[in-house]
């Protein structure tokens, strides 16, 4: 749709939002919210496991029925090469400006010309410093568990993350498509998985939290070094990670355009997108919002941009892509 197709002043109480997130990720009473201020009577909100999951849904059909999509950054890149993104409006969405300068410079989408930035921070290790005989500094720490830590280590199975860790012990980068490079990546990733407990993308915090585990993959919001009762601490291995980011965009088969910027532009109020920091310890790539965060000293919501552009930004792969499905395929078959 063309920019002067769209109606910056258009009735919204005429438009309704479907809306596809991961759970937990946004306000419950954000529907209500919605309808109170922007006058959108119906906002349903549907959840996604992985980002594996959603991008089924978006790409099934023609029409997937949503309007505003919540998926990683190289899944937006996906999404956008496959001409099923609308382009960002910004005139419509003025709360961009709150964005730090660095959130413009993502690799898989300069400019935020089809995407809008919701979340970002990086990968690492998150571990029980009480129960752990060595604090862990190398991602091999997680590869080639020590006996004490045997079948007490999880790693994550979204594809380029269950990748990750091997991908940079072996000095590799996080977006590689060299076949030999992602032969050795498997056999590393074989090697390791008799000494795992599981694979986890969503309970690991809770196995830390039990003891059950004592060193964990871990996105760096997701690690519960925020729990009083234990020790729970994070470390980026020396080998260095990556800058992750999670997205908002706006499917082109959408029928609510108007409403769609208008809820992005909403949830990049600092009120609002503060909530995630303040709810779910992730870092918004947005000032005003991180500046009403009151961070307590060695949180990680204390990472600066700066700081978290040191990570290698995982970038889509067009048909490259399909040798990570095969790589995780192969190794949670086996």
């Amino acid at each position: 749709m063309a920019a002067d197709q769209l109606k910056p002043n258009a009735d919204l109480s005429k438009q309704s939002l479907q809306v596809t997130v991961w759970e937990g990720y946004l306000p419950e009473e954000l529907p209500k919210r919605v309808k109170e201020k922007l006058k959108v009577e119906n906002m349903n909100i549907a959840y996604h496991d992985t980002n594996e999951t959603a991008m089924a849904k978006l790409t099934a059909s023609g029409d997937s029925g949503v309007d505003v999509a919540f998926v990683s950054g190289q899944y937006a890149q996906a999404l956008n090469e496959q001409g099923l993104l609308e382009p960002i409006h910004p005139e419509l969405i003025p709360n961009l400006a709150n964005l730090y300068p660095e959130a413009t410079q993502l690799s898989y989408d300069k400019g935020n010309k089809y995407s809008v930035p919701y979340t970002w921070g990086t990968t690492g290790i998150c571990y029980r410093s009480d129960l752990v005989k060595t604090p862990p500094t190398s991602w091999n720490d997680l590869l080639k568990p020590p006996a004490w830590a045997d079948k007490k280590v999880t790693m994550m199975t979204t594809e380029r993350w269950l990748a990750l860790p091997a991908l940079k012990a072996l000095g590799y980068s996080v977006n590689t498509d060299k076949d030999e490079e992602i032969e050795k990546v498997r056999e590393a990733l074989m090697a390791q998985k008799p000494h795992l407990l599981t694979y986890d993308d969503t309970t690991f915090g809770d196995r830390l939290v039990s003891g059950e585990a004592l060193m964990v993959e871990a996105w760096d919001g997701w690690c519960p070094t925020t729990n009083e009762k234990q020790n729970i601490k994070f470390v980026v291995p020396k080998e260095g990670s990556d800058l992750w980011v999670d997205t908002m965009v706006i499917m082109k088969s959408s029928k609510n355009k108007e409403a769609a910027h208008a809820l992005i532009n909403y949830i990049l109020d600092p009120e609002i997108h503060s909530w995630a920091a303040e709810n779910i310890n992730y870092k918004v790539p947005n000032k005003a919002a991180m500046d009403r965060v009151k961070i307590a000293p060695g949180s990680l919501l204390g990472i600066t941009p700066a700081e978290l552009l040191n990570g290698e930004s995982i970038i889509d792969l067009g048909q490259a892509s399909t040798k990570y499905s095969r790589l995780s395929a192969d190794v949670k078959a086996k």
